[in-house]
């Protein structure tokens, strides 16, 4: 059994014109959502044995936070470039390609892919993950390689 939960990054801000993309942090709302949500997701699901970020400071700032909150190393947030501005099934290989050691992964990252990506993993349909929106699939494999072929 393998539980996998997509985490979109908090509310970015957009006030720095100057920045590149993948450098733009989360405005106020963002932190304020990403406390309230993890808090939350703490009391009420599984711990992740794994947390995997986008290189985006938006996502890897969400993904500090939460793993703050579930008592999680910071430093042992992964990296995945693989997340940051890439498809659905760049997103499904990056998440196929999880150690099996690895039970409960949670993956922070962007639209649209996640939300296509979920809508490809899931027996559900959902439009649009917002900003701090989380979502999660239990798949009955063993192997995270597997989930490829769950549909």
């Amino acid at each position: 059994m393998k539980t996998l939960y997509l985490v979109r990054h908090a509310k970015s801000d957009w006030g720095n014109e100057v920045l590149k993309d993948i450098d733009r942090p989360l405005n106020n709302r963002g932190y304020s959502d990403a406390y309230i949500q993890s808090v939350k997701f703490s009391t009420d699901q599984k711990h992740p044995d794994l947390i995997v970020s986008s290189p985006a400071v938006r996502a890897f700032t969400t993904a500090g936070i939460f793993a703050r909150t579930l008592k999680y190393k910071e430093d042992k947030i992964l990296i995945s470039q693989g997340i940051y501005e890439s498809s659905s099934s760049t997103i499904i290989n990056t998440i196929a390609a999880t150690n099996d050691a690895v039970s409960t992964l949670m993956v922070f990252g962007h639209n649209p892919g996640f939300t296509e990506a979920f809508d490809e993993l899931s027996d559900s349909y959902i439009d649009n993950i917002p900003t701090c929106g989380i979502v999660g699939i239990t798949f009955n494999v063993k192997s995270w390689t597997e989930i490829i072929d769950t549909k």
